[in-house]
């Protein structure tokens, strides 16, 4: 493994949080002064005590005020800077949440489908949603307790080396101690540890999500008492590296509590000396004392930030290992600008898919004129979802080319062919957020005015403006609110929305009532007016709208 591999994730997080380290600093800064704060007003109030006790014993004169008002401006700036550290570490982490979400769905995008095709839906959905989560850890449990550590150990090492350097040399001792030995012993027990429960986790997600997505199937046919065995045993698996972790956090604290006190009695044997030798007072060495008492709370949260990283590199590991992997149809290094025209010109084509010996397409050869509209029948497997799928560079092409307009896809990135085109099938998604919402993943600077037009070409105007909250009205998880029927209607809008040049349509009717499918076919008719359109069918009212009907059959065109 070379250095460049074995420290990618390390690289990686770094490169990050380029865009947020503005707040990442100012979240430093703050804790800083927080723990800063904390020390002072320990070490202030021991002097104070101490002095006051001194001038009533000795009957002489002490100043009450300054001393007083430090420690109430202490005692401020320790609680106001609390809240405003947590408020802002929390509003980094968020954001950094957020763009990594987006970087990965940018980089999921090229892999669709033919990378994740062997990958489970569990499986992607533990990967966006738990290793992601999982590595918020990198800025508030590692990055940030890390840099502040370093930060407050040189302003306080400095404070110590102005009334003793060797006090300020054991107290330095001490810290070292505890936020570096420790917290390695603690990263390298707790590497596997790390591993073995983001693995666990993800295995306990996947399972999950399987079981719920096919428990009407399991209660009919299968043995859901094995399915829940097997979640049971897959709990276990994940609470055994969490106690791991647990145990590891708390001999972390056990062992830096005892240097601690080691290094507190250090600090004070040696200021008793400096107090004997007249070089400070009584209450100074209290101050000093009580100064190296909490000082170590610049280092307490480096333990379980370095136990942390194994969690926090197993996570960034396997989202690095699914984005890595290389599209199936990678875009070209040189890309020709679109097309002018869009007529589709399929050029004897041949599509194999991994692991199958036949072809799904065979020297397959169609033209569709700009404006045409061309229907594909054939039994399930002939190739029909196939030619659109080679069409949208999902799968690349063993042979043959398609031309758009004449100019050749492979001299055209993914996106700019996808872009071209508006797909409406029978599996309709939406997303469980507002109807406008919805219509605006097509082009998300439309006016509200623009999505009522494409709403009142499918006909869905009115009805929708009945609904208490109009465009906004939420959609469900899986659109449950909303009948077969308004949901093909919806993506139909969508798909208009978008305006694409190129239409294709696979099955968009399937499974609708009579009544839902002539409105659908309606909405469908004012969609492909005008545009070059390909459809797959096998229902007579849709098939009327084409101009050709072409068969096939085993990857082959046998009626054109």
């Amino acid at each position: 493994m070379t250095r460049a591999t074995k420290h990618r994730e390390l690289r990686w997080l770094i490169g990050l949080t380029r865009p947020y380290r503005g707040w990442m600093l100012a979240g430093v800064l703050l804790a800083t002064l927080v723990i800063l704060a904390n020390v002072a007003l320990l070490a202030l109030s021991g002097w104070f005590i101490a002095a006051m006790a001194l001038a009533g014993l000795g009957g002489g004169a002490i100043n009450y005020f300054t001393p007083a008002a430090a420690i109430r401006g202490l005692a401020i700036a320790r609680t106001a800077g609390r809240y405003l550290e947590r408020l802002v570490t929390h509003e980094a982490t968020f954001r950094l949440l957020a763009g990594l979400r987006q970087w990965f769905f940018e980089h999921l995008e090229p892999l669709v489908p033919a990378r994740l095709q062997d990958r489970s839906g569990g499986d992607l959905l533990s990967r966006i949603r738990a290793d992601i989560d999982s590595l918020e850890g990198a800025y508030l449990r590692l990055f940030g307790p890390v840099v502040t550590a370093v930060l407050t150990t040189f302003l306080m090492g400095l404070f110590l080396l102005f009334w003793s350097p060797g006090i300020a040399a054991v107290d330095l001792a001490g810290l070292l101690l505890a936020g570096i030995v420790v917290p390695m012993i603690v990263l390298r027990t707790g590497l596997d540890a790390g591993r073995a429960l983001v693995e666990a986790r993800a295995t306990l997600r996947q399972r999950t999500a399987e079981t719920l997505r096919g428990l009407a199937e399991l209660n009919l046919f299968g043995n859901p008492q094995h399915r829940l065995d097997r979640l049971r045993r897959d709990n276990a698996e994940l609470i055994e590296p969490q106690r791991r972790q647990n145990r590891l956090d708390a001999g972390g604290n056990a062992l830096n509590g005892l240097i601690a006190q080691f290094t507190w009695l250090g600090m004070l044997v040696l200021a008793i000396d400096l107090v004997r030798n007249a070089h400070i007072t009584g209450p100074e060495l209290v101050m000093l004392a009580l100064f190296g008492m909490a000082s170590f709370e610049a280092v307490a949260m480096l333990p379980p930030a370095w136990r942390a990283w194994g969690e926090t590199r197993q996570a960034a590991r396997r989202i690095l290992d699914l984005v890595d992997a290389e599209p199936a149809v990678p875009d070209p290094d040189v890309q020709e600008p679109p097309p002018t025209r869009f007529d589709l010109d399929f050029d004897r084509i041949t599509l194999r898919y991994p692991g199958r010996a036949e072809p799904a397409l065979d020297a397959v050869s169609l033209v569709v004129p700009q404006g045409g509209i061309v229907a594909l029948r054939g039994a399930s497997g002939s190739g029909k979802t196939s030619l659109l799928n080679a069409l949208l560079r999902f799968w690349p092409l063993t042979d043959g080319d398609i031309r758009i307009g004449g100019r050749s896809i492979r001299t055209l990135s993914g996106d700019g062919v996808r872009g071209l085109c508006a797909v409406v099938s029978q599996h309709t998604h939406l997303f469980n957020t507002t109807i406008a919402t919805n219509l605006r993943l097509a082009r998300p600077e439309a006016t509200e005015a623009e999505l009522r037009a494409v709403l009142a070409a499918v006909g869905l105007d009115d009805a929708i403006a009945a609904w208490p909250q109009g465009l906004d009205t939420e959609v469900g998880e899986a659109a449950t609110r909303l009948s077969g029927g308004q949901a093909r209607r919806i993506a139909i809008a969508r798909a208009l929305l978008k305006d694409a040049p190129v239409v294709l349509l696979d099955e968009p009717t399937e499974g609708l009532d009579a009544a839902s499918e002539r409105v659908v076919v309606e909405a469908l008719r004012r969609l492909i007016a005008g545009r070059t359109a390909l459809m797959i069918s096998h229902r007579p009212q849709l098939l009327s709208l084409a101009n050709q009907i072409v068969h096939l059959d085993q990857g082959r065109i046998v009626h054109p």
